[in-house]
């Protein structure tokens, strides 16, 4: 049991801040925020996320690329130009590390306002970190898995990416299966009709019709569990939703 507590707990935490920090607002830019909230949360995603921390800059450009060139030779993450699951994941991993070290020449409209923390860049991206975050995930196995119950040991490796899961669930499966709610320029589809796995990011045709939307959802059954999070944080002036932001996407 605490192991499953603890798998749940990574996966939705990690996911929250991918959803929240990295997609809405490092990409998008839904909503503002003062630059000591920006830190905070650059901490908070990398303690949630660990092994698997995504950078807000090098996510929030890359993503952007994906929306302008979405399904096209250009797109950073198509299943149309990937022979498969594993060969869309090493394209990406190998844009986003181009990204992040500066090695390719980017446009400014995909920089501008993309929170950069270069400190922060520096410490975080670092092997001797991500594989103590593998460290302590392995050893919290070790003290809380029952002898016979040794399967669950098969979650680790979800674990350690938990980050690129999350992307690859939703740039592979949501390009490929689903419903769709608006008629858009590429294969963005909805995944689940009720989105309770992926925070509102299952709902990938609505915000690749409505990419500056906060709210995922569209239908009456579409709820978006991490907008009301997104709600709260803007009453206690934590950050601030932008109006009439529904078409602008970056």
């Amino acid at each position: 049991m605490i192991i499953l507590i603890f798998f749940i707990a990574h996966w939705y935490l990690s996911l929250f801040m991918q959803t929240f920090f990295l997609h809405r607002y490092a990409a998008h830019q839904m909503f503002t925020m003062t630059k000591g909230w920006e830190k905070f949360f650059y901490i908070l995603t990398w303690v949630f996320q660990g092994s698997s921390f995504l950078s807000p800059y090098a996510y929030g450009v890359m993503h952007r690329l994906h929306h302008t060139h979405a399904d096209t030779e250009n797109d950073p993450h198509s299943p149309k130009y990937s022979t498969g699951i594993l060969d869309m994941m090493m394209k990406t991993k190998n844009i986003y590390n181009d990204i992040l070290n500066h090695r390719i020449d980017i446009e400014p409209k995909y920089i501008k306002n993309v929170p950069y923390w270069e400190a922060f860049e520096k410490f975080s991206d670092n092997w001797i970190l991500r594989i103590g975050w593998g460290t302590f995930y392995v050893l919290f196995y070790v003290a809380f898995v029952p002898p016979h119950m040794w399967y669950l040991y098969l979650l680790l490796p979800i674990h350690f990416l938990m980050g690129p899961v999350h992307g690859v669930v939703i740039n592979w499966f949501a390009h490929k299966f689903g419903y769709v709610n608006f008629e858009v320029n590429d294969t963005a589809k909805n995944l689940l009709p009720v989105d309770f796995l992926m925070f509102g990011e299952s709902y990938h045709n609505n915000h690749h019709k409505l990419g500056g939307r906060a709210n995922f959802g569209v239908k009456w059954h579409e709820f978006d569990p991490a907008y009301p999070i997104i709600l709260a944080l803007n009453a206690v002036h934590i950050i601030k939703l932008k109006k009439n932001n529904d078409l602008i996407y970056m």
